[in-house]
């Protein structure tokens, strides 16, 4: 029989340091599922999702810089940002952007910088600037507890559109 428990890092106070143990614990299993994923198709879409794995990797990095600025924090982005997200995450069309051209380690590179981030800027939150509500663009309001939730939910998501990928190569 085997125990599951959530284990909060050192330095962050109790709730944040719980909701970044299972962010962490989500991105562990999206990275499992990436490391299997065969690095020559990181470039394609099947023809039922529209969506490469890249693309799908792009978009969960990019949304999570996006809520953990704009809404949990509140700041502008790092510098760095353009070097990481040259293309925008949507067309026009509201599909998202075909990003083309980058190998699986730099996808998994921009994963990495994008957590770090996370993981820094978090530190600085108490458990009761969790409950602060902030604006977002839509004019909507959500709070920096509910924002880590729903990274979690998103990325599950595409997760899932990952191993569909992946289960259509015949893996």
């Amino acid at each position: 029989m085997t125990h599951e428990s959530i284990d909060r890092p050192e330095g962050y106070s109790p709730q944040v340091g719980a909701l970044l143990a299972m962010t962490e614990e989500c991105r562990g299993r999206t990275l499992r599922l990436v490391e299997s994923l065969d690095p020559e198709r990181i470039d394609t879409p099947p023809a039922w999702l529209g969506n490469s794995p890249g693309s799908l990797l792009y978009h969960i990095a990019a949304i999570e810089l996006d809520w953990l600025f704009a809404e949990i924090m509140a700041k502008d982005f790092p510098e760095e940002t353009s070097v990481w997200f040259p293309h925008d995450v949507r067309e026009e069309s509201g599909r998202l952007t075909p990003v083309v051209g980058e190998s699986k380690e730099h996808h998994l590179a921009r994963l990495r910088w994008v957590r770090d981030l996370m993981r820094d800027e978090l530190r600085s939150l108490s458990d009761d600037d969790l409950q602060v509500t902030r604006p977002t663009d839509g004019g909507n309001t959500v709070t920096p507890e509910w924002v880590l939730h729903h990274l979690m939910q998103h990325e599950a998501e595409h997760r899932g559109q990952l191993g569909e990928i992946q289960a259509s190569w015949g893996r």
